[in-house]
């Protein structure tokens, strides 16, 4: 194999892994400022110019925490399920692309990591990894309430997973392509959100309870569970499952972005060409990507907690069908329409 292909995926991997950690850390200190101006208060200001080094001080802080395990915590997997539950949140955007091609001191470099046939496939089968580490996480504290935390999560992934994995086939069937680059070209001229809207709502949706976001934060609620599956944890594995989470949002915003929004083609882009000069295909889909993380934090800024037993009636009675729903009528229309 050509070595300079193989830096070549070295250097893209190792540039992604850093945008989902810096991501992290940057989408906390976003979601905390957002949170402060919906509910009227300041918000952090202090550590740096605006703030800005809040991250910072936070992860110095985590790294020389105290960590405490359980006596008579199952050690080895209470160690290992918050790498097990990371490590999806960082590799699931492989796939995914942030821009098209451009020209480099002459060499031709694809701004994705990969292209597969299948990408659609493997990100929906990295998806239902992390919430391994997260059942993991509860059984291996013993502890009751973390327990029924991990519970919760793998009931609530099996729910409304299926509601997610149907939101997928709406673009798949008007891109006639699982490949992620085929859907982003196929939205040249009209973004899949005008044509699927429903689709669209389903997926942000479905998306926010896989990430365990609230209302629908129920394998964390503490007012009863204090904290759920990660109520043993202190220090960097404590970290590693809130890296986790916001990494997920970054994921998923990504994806819809993909799917629905166009991807990294610009708005009005086959009017204005000039709009979709490769070189800016990771800004909009980084400011697309904004939007929608911005609608996370506007839910949870606003919206109260679901009862447990209405969030997951709500999955299977009113998400699915509606998930059906979607997919029959977009089937329909295609045949009428390429009739």
């Amino acid at each position: 194999m050509n070595a300079a292909l193989i830096l070549e995926w070295v250097i893209k991997s190792a540039i992604l892994v850093a945008v989902m950690v810096t991501g992290f850390a940057y989408l906390t200190f976003y979601e905390r400022r957002a949170l402060a101006r919906i509910q009227v208060r300041i918000g952090p200001n202090r550590a740096g110019p605006g703030g800005w080094f809040q991250p910072l001080a936070d992860g110095i802080k985590l790294i020389f925490k105290e960590e405490l395990i359980p006596a008579q915590a199952y050690k080895l997997i209470f160690m290992l399920a918050p790498i097990i539950t990371v490590v999806p949140a960082l590799v699931i955007l492989g796939v995914v692309p942030w821009g098209d091609t451009v020209t480099i001191f002459g060499r031709q470099i694809t701004l994705y990591l990969t292209n597969i046939n299948v990408g659609v496939l493997y990100i929906m089968s990295v998806a239902s990894i992390s919430v391994y580490g997260i059942v993991l996480a509860g059984w291996s504290s013993n502890n009751k309430y973390a327990m029924m935390g991990g519970m919760r999560s793998s009931a609530q992934m099996i729910s409304y997973e299926l509601a997610l994995g149907l939101a997928f086939i709406g673009p798949i069937m008007l891109a006639g392509s699982m490949g992620m680059l085929d859907i982003v070209h196929g939205q040249s001229k009209v973004w899949y959100v005008f044509y699927q809207p429903l689709g669209f709502v389903i997926f942000l949706i479905a998306a926010l309870a896989e990430v365990n976001r609230a209302p629908f934060d129920m394998p964390e609620a503490e007012q009863e569970l204090t904290a759920g599956y990660h109520v043993e944890y202190s220090g960097m594995k404590f970290a590693l499952f809130f890296m986790a989470e916001y990494d997920k949002m970054i994921a998923v915003s990504v994806i819809a972005a993909t799917l629905f929004l166009g991807g990294f083609q610009a708005p009005f882009g086959n009017l204005l060409p000039f709009l979709n000069a490769p070189i800016l295909g990771p800004v909009w889909l980084f400011l697309k990507v904004m939007v929608l993380l911005f609608g996370m934090i506007w839910v949870r800024a606003t919206m109260p907690r679901i009862r447990y037993d209405k969030l997951m009636a709500f999955g299977w009675k009113i998400l699915l069908p509606l998930a059906l729903l979607n997919i029959f009528v977009t089937a329909l229309v295609m045949v009428l329409v390429g009739g």
